[in-house]
Parts: structure tokens; C-alpha cells; sequence
């Protein structure tokens, strides 16, 4: 079952269960993803979908913030439900050890000694680690093995 069949099966259980929060969380996504679909006039596979997961993931994880920073807790919550409705569609996240290890292989690879070579090393990363971790974090690792 492909991850777009799987959102929609999971749209009508939240209807016949009345679960609003989690009905909302997967309307936003799939609108998300046929506004792609018909922007782009293509047909999304899994790896694109986990892409705009991500997206709406890290725009919640933002608006969370910004909730918190306004003392609005009542907003901030909303947002994290959302976020924790929309994470169970990830793919299973990588630990520390393996992001490290994946890090140290491709500077490696990529004979990277400064952090003018971080390009290479984070193209060569992005389509190992897309989906399986958070690229941010990602990104902050390199730079700390290039500058040590």
C-alpha cells in the first residue's frame, strides 16, 4: 500500500471514529499533496510525500515557537497534535550512531577536509538520510566534523 493510500484509509477510520483533531491533520496533508499534484501535473510517489510531510511538519514545529514565545499554550498544543498526527506517516528515524556513521562515510567519500566542502558532503547525505532524519540536525553534525 502505498503511503498516499495509507492517509486516505487513515482519513476514513478517523471519520467513522469522530477523532476531529486527527480527520484535520490528514485533510490539511492530502490538500497539501494534490495541490502539488496538480501544480506539478505529476503523480507524487512515497519519497515526494515525505517531502511534504516534512514540510508541514517543520512549518508546525515553527508555528509551535512562535506559540510558545507569545504565551499562547492553548495554539501550541494544537500545533503539537498536529505534529504528532502527521509523524506516524515517517519513515522510521534514524539514531545518532547511524546519522554519524552516515556522516563519517560520506566525508569519506568526498575527501571533504573544510567546510567549503559541505555541499558534497550534504548532496551526498540528502538522498541517503531524506525522510529518516531531520536534516537540520544533519546539517549541524557535518559542520562540527569539518570544523574540528
Amino acid at each position: 500500500m502505498s503511503l498516499k493510500e495509507q492517509i486516505l484509509a487513515d482519513m476514513k477510520t478517523a471519520m467513522r471514529e469522530k477523532n476531529a483533531s486527527q480527520l484535520e491533520s490528514i485533510r490539511m496533508l492530502r490538500a497539501a499533496i494534490q495541490r502539488k499534484e496538480v501544480d506539478d501535473q505529476v503523480e507524487l510517489n512515497d519519497d515526494e510525500v515525505v517531502a511534504i510531510l516534512q514540510k508541514q511538519i517543520k512549518q508546525s514545529q515553527d508555528a509551535v515557537s512562535q506559540f510558545k514565545q507569545g504565551e499562547r499554550m492553548d495554539l501550541a498544543e494544537k500545533e503539537q497534535t498536529h505534529i504528532n498526527n502527521l509523524q506516524v506517516y515517517l519513515p522510521e528515524q534514524l539514531g545518532d550512531d547511524e546519522i554519524s556513521e552516515a556522516i563519517e562515510k560520506a566525508i569519506a567519500a568526498t575527501g571533504a577536509e573544510s567546510m567549503r566542502d559541505m555541499g558534497k558532503v550534504m548532496g551526498l547525505l540528502k538522498g541517503e538520510l531524506q525522510g529518516k532524519a531531520d536534516m537540520g540536525k544533519v546539517s549541524g553534525l557535518i559542520k562540527s566534523k569539518l570544523q574540528g
